[in-house]
C-alpha cells in the first residue's frame, strides 16, 4: 500500500493510540487549581526566575544534546519547551560517545538569572570549569566566558547593585563558598568561605525585604535547609525544611516571587524510575522566615492547591512529532552528540532519516535519538518505513536509561528482515545485553512499534503491528529502573536507535512519533 499523506496518516495514529486526548498528565485542573507535580517527568535541579510577566525554568540534562533546557510559562503550572542552551556539547571528547562515553556527568544544577536586559546561566560541566553564558533573548544565542575555577552546583545571584556572585558547596562536606565577580561576570575576584552547613549542596540565593535566603540540598537526608542573612558573608542562621523522606515535598530548590508580591516554592523530589520531578507550592512568611505550604497547612507542599495565576491557557512541552518541520523539535535530545552525517530531516522530506552507527548494543550506539518518559503511565508509537534496513542493521523504538529495552528491526542476508527484542543493563561492568527474542520473521515495508512505560507499576513493554491496529506484544515486560550510579542519572526515556557492527548504507525511516495516555485497560 502507498504512503498516505503525512497530516492523514498522523491523525489515524493518535486515533488509534489514544482514542481520546493526548495529553498524559495535566497539572492545571482547569477550575483555577493544579495538581503537583507541575510536569510529571524528569526535569531535576530546578532553578526559576521570574521577568515581568514570564517565569523560565532550566533544568540538567547531563550528557543530552542539545543540552540544558529551559522552559518558560505564565503561571507556573503550564510549561512549553523555550530552548536549549548548548546546541552541541564541548569540552570533553566523551561527548562524542568515545570511550564508553559520559554517562552521568555532563551538564547539571544550572542557575539562572536576569539582570538589565541580559539572561545569565551558571554551569560546571563535571571535570570542567565553570561558565558563564549570557544572552538577550532567552532563545539565544547564547554564548560564553569560563572563571578560573569550578564552582559545584554554583548558585549565581546578582544584588540590587548589580554586584555579581556566585556560592558554592559539595554535598560531600558542606562548606558554603562564596565567588565575587567582576563588573561583567567573566571573572572571579575574590573567594571567601562564608558558612559550614553538613552535607549542603544544590545551592540557590534569593533576596527579600533586605534578608538574603540561601536554600540547600542535604543529599544524605533527602531534605532542604533555608540559611538567611543580613550579608551575602554571614552570619548566617539556619532551619530545616521539607523532605523527600519524610514526604514533605522535595529536596532541592528556593522561591521564586510572583507579580503581585506573593511567592511560591519550586522544589525537586525523587520519584523512582521516571526521575526527579518539580513540584510547586505556595510560600507563606512567618518571622521572616519562608515557610512551604499554607497557613492551614504548613510544612509541606500540597497535592493540589489554587494556582499561582489565573487565566493562563492550557500548555504542555510537545510530544508527538511527525518530522515535517526542518529542525528537530524541542522535546528532541541525542544521547551525546550526533554523527550528522548518519541522520538527516531533508533526505526525505516529512521523515527521519537514521543510518545506522558503528556499536553492537545501544548503550554504545551513537545518533539514539530520546525524549523524556510520562507519567504516570504512557505508550509511545513510531510508523516507520523499514525498506532500507540493511543487512545487519539494528533499528527500532524502545525505552532508553538504566535498563534499555528496544525492539527492532534486524536486517538479515537477502535483503529479508525479522524482530529482535533486546535489554540492556547498565552495570558497573559495562552494558550487558539479554536477547528476549532473535528473530521474528516479518515482511513488507511498513510497521509500527509501540512502546509502553508504567511509572505506577514499575514496568514497560514494547509491540508492533503491521497495519496500525492489530498488535502483538514481544519479550514480556521488564523493569523500569532509576539508578544514578550505574545508569544515566535520568528517568527512562523513548528512544530511537539504528546500529550496526559494521555500518554500511542502510536506514530507517521515520514517519511519526505519537504519545499518548497508557490507561487502565490496556496495561
Amino acid at each position: 500500500m502507498a504512503w498516505m499523506p503525512k497530516a492523514i496518516t498522523l491523525g489515524l495514529a493518535l486515533m488509534q493510540a489514544a482514542p481520546g486526548s493526548a495529553q498524559v498528565w495535566r497539572s492545571d485542573q482547569g477550575d483555577g487549581t493544579y495538581r503537583n507535580p507541575v510536569l510529571f517527568a524528569d526535569y531535576p535541579d530546578p532553578d526559576i526566575i521570574r521577568v515581568g510577566r514570564d517565569f523560565y525554568f532550566v533544568s540538567t540534562t547531563f550528557v543530552d544534546s542539545p543540552g540544558i533546557v529551559i522552559l518558560h510559562s505564565r503561571d507556573l503550572v503550564n510549561w512549553q519547551l523555550a530552548t536549549h542552551v548548548v546546541p552541541r556539547l564541548d569540552g570533553n571528547p566523551k561527548y562524542d560517545l568515545r570511550d564508553g562515553g559520559d554517562y552521568r556527568h555532563g551538564f547539571y544544577a544550572a542557575s539562572i538569572r536576569h539582570h538589565d536586559g541580559v539572561f545569565y546561566i551558571a554551569v560546571t560541566p563535571v571535570g570542567q570549569k565553570t561558565r558563564i553564558y549570557r544572552a538577550r533573548s532567552i532563545t539565544g544565542p547564547w554564548t560564553y566566558t569560563v572563571l578560573d575555577r569550578a564552582a559545584f552546583d554554583p548558585a549565581l545571584f546578582i544584588d540590587d547593585d548589580g554586584k555579581g556572585y556566585i556560592i558554592t558547596s559539595v554535598g560531600t562536606d558542606g562548606t558554603t563558598t562564596l565567588l565575587t565577580l567582576n563588573a561583567d561576570y567573566t571573572a572571579v575576584t575574590a573567594s571567601k568561605v562564608v558558612y559550614y552547613n553538613k552535607g549542603a549542596e544544590g545551592s540557590h540565593v534569593v533576596k527579600r525585604n533586605g534578608w538574603y535566603y540561601l536554600f540547600n540540598a542535604i543529599p544524605n537526608t533527602l531534605s532542604m535547609t533555608i540559611s538567611r542573612s543580613r550579608s551575602l558573608t554571614g552570619p548566617w542562621e539556619t532551619r530545616p525544611s521539607i523532605s523527600t523522606r519524610d514526604r514533605t515535598g522535595g529536596h532541592q530548590g528556593a522561591i521564586v516571587d510572583l507579580p503581585d508580591g506573593g511567592w511560591f516554592g519550586f522544589v525537586m523530589y525523587d520519584a523512582g524510575p521516571i526521575g526527579r520531578m518539580t513540584n510547586i507550592s505556595p510560600v507563606h512568611w512567618v518571622d521572616d522566615w519562608p515557610v512551604w505550604g499554607t497557613a492551614d497547612a504548613p510544612g509541606r507542599v500540597p497535592e493540589r492547591a489554587r494556582k499561582p495565576i489565573d487565566g493562563q491557557p492550557f500548555a504542555e512541552p510537545a510530544t508527538s512529532d511527525d518530522f515535517n518541520a526542518p529542525r528537530l523539535g524541542l522535546q528532541w535530545q541525542w544521547n551525546h552528540n550526533p554523527d550528522d552525517s548518519r541522520w538527516s530531516l531533508t533526505e526525505r522530506p516529512g521523515f527521519l532519516r537514521l543510518r545506522p552507527t558503528g556499536a553492537d548494543n545501544v548503550w554504545l550506539a551513537r545518533n539514539t535519538l530520546t525524549q523524556k518518559g510520562q507519567g504516570p503511565a504512557g505508550r509511545g508509537v513510531v510508523r516507520l518505513d523499514i525498506s532500507g534496513i540493511g543487512e545487519g542493521d539494528v533499528c527500532g523504538f524502545g525505552t532508553f536509561g538504566k535498563i534499555s529495552a528496544q525492539l527492532s528491526v534486524l536486517g538479515l542476508p537477502g535483503n529479508r528482515r525479522a524482530l529482535t527484542m533486546r535489554v540492556t543493563d547498565a552495570t558497573v561492568d559495562g552494558p550487558r545485553t539479554q536477547v528476549r527474542e532473535a528473530a521474528i520473521p516479518i515482511a513488507g515495508t511498513r510497521l509500527w512499534l509501540r512502546t509502553d512505560m508504567d511509572f505506577v507499576g514499575h514496568v514497560g513493554r514494547v509491540g508492533y503491528s503491521l497495519d496500525g491496529q492489530r498488535w502483538q506484544d514481544v519479550g514480556g515486560t521488564f523493569p523500569l529502573v532509576y539508578d544514578w550510579r550505574t545508569g544515566t542519572f535520568q528517568g527512562q526515556k523513548f528512544a530511537l536507535s539504528c546500529f550496526n557492527p559494521r555500518p554500511g548504507a542502510g536506514r530507517l525511516d521515520v514517519d511519526s512519533f505519537t504519545l499518548a495516555p497508557l490507561t487502565g485497560t490496556d496495561r
